[in-house]
């Protein structure tokens, strides 16, 4: 299953007339936050393959259409959530960054240990069920120490450590931290877990 992951930053290598021929062989599209909804849609739209998504802290509580008021989601929105879906590969997310103001999508540590722990339950079914607990956790922020900053609003979340260390997905798929030079450390590896910051955009095979 190859997955073309986006966030944070629009590109014109994405959003262009050439997206389906540089991305043709595309199984799904995951988006780790802050991006808008006509830069999604034109993404999917192109492709033709399923949108998997969390919030990042600049987006709005709910995304719109392009086509005016009229609310639509243009994919599963994997806050809170453990999905499965049509090639039998595992997913779940969290939305959102540390509170550092009165946005949306900001959560305190504590919080977002609740999160995380509410995707407890359907993680053990699933290793019932499937034989693992979880193929690619999706989040917006990083976490603790993994890609992090020490500014409050870009400090990563303990919680999502404990969950790569318990649950051992094969991806940790987060956005939040733009990169700015080609020597800023965008994968780290903790036990079996590939930890990837998808800034601009990624292609993931698993």
């Amino acid at each position: 299953m190859k997955i073309l992951a986006v966030s944070d930053v629009e590109l014109e290598t994405i959003y262009s007339k050439q997206l389906t021929t540089r991305f043709k062989d595309i199984d799904a599209v995951i988006s780790c936050g802050d991006l808008p909804f006509y830069y999604l849609e034109f993404i999917i739209s192109s492709l033709s393959v399923p949108l998997y998504y969390v919030r990042g802290n600049h987006h709005q509580k709910k995304l719109r259409s392009s086509h005016g008021d009229v609310e639509r989601i243009c994919g599963v929105d994997l806050h809170n959530k453990v999905y499965r879906d049509f090639n039998n590969k595992l997913f779940a997310g969290v939305e959102g960054s540390l509170r550092y103001n009165r946005g949306q999508q900001q959560y305190s540590q504590v919080e977002m240990w609740w999160n995380v722990f509410s995707l407890v339950p359907k993680l053990m079914i699933n290793r019932l069920l499937y034989g693992r607990f979880l193929d690619v956790f999706v989040t917006h922020a990083p976490a603790w120490q993994i890609h992090d900053k020490k500014d409050l609003p870009h400090q990563g979340i303990k919680a999502f450590v404990w969950l790569d260390k318990v649950f051992k997905p094969r991806y940790h798929l987060h956005g939040h931290i733009h990169v700015y030079s080609q020597y800023t450390q965008t994968l780290t590896e903790l036990g079996d877990t590939k930890i990837l910051n998808t800034y601009g955009y990624k292609l993931i095979d698993i």
